[in-house]
């Protein structure tokens, strides 16, 4: 197991990345959002009342990899070169993938993750209305399952 690089005897740091060597990078982030049956026919019909579902939670997921240095306080700002954000449907979910690609000096997992999430935060968020019980509570509606499920550096893919 590795050692802590963002603590050492003085306090909290960010980790010195100028001696690394810029090479590709990519991570892969998934996670999904569990939903009524009935709400996936909304969103797959676009008949939401706040609009196209999907295309707000790609740019809300795109926006919030950019911002991932404004979010998470030891990140490095990293010059990317490419995110794209997909979904697949299931009858009760949906599954997010956020890639992000870079040719820097550190990986941009943080930044798959955020985006990831912040997608599906944007999905809750567009169809809390009809996810809401007869108490406003929201007893099957959950976020679940996020995760890298791919990290590459230095092989770069077309």
């Amino acid at each position: 197991m590795g050692e802590l690089t963002h603590v050492d005897e003085k306090g909290v740091k960010m980790v010195e990345v100028g001696h690394k060597k810029e090479v590709f990078r990519k991570a892969v982030a998934r996670g999904r959002i569990r939903l009524r049956p009935e709400t996936i026919g909304l969103i797959r019909a676009g008949k939401t009342k706040k609009g196209n579902v999907i295309a707000t939670a790609q740019i809300a997921g795109i926006l919030a990899v950019k911002k991932t240095p404004e979010l998470i306080p030891l990140c490095h700002p990293i010059p990317l070169t490419g995110v794209d954000i997909t979904f697949e449907f299931g009858e009760d979910y949906i599954e997010a993938t956020c890639e992000v690609r870079a040719t820097y000096k550190t990986g941009v997992e943080m930044e798959a993750l955020t985006g990831v999430t912040v997608a599906l935060l944007t999905i809750w968020d567009m169809v809390k209305a009809v996810e809401k019980d007869e108490n406003g509570q929201y007893p099957f509606t959950r976020i679940e399952d996020i995760r890298v499920v791919e990290k590459v550096k230095g092989q770069f893919e077309q």
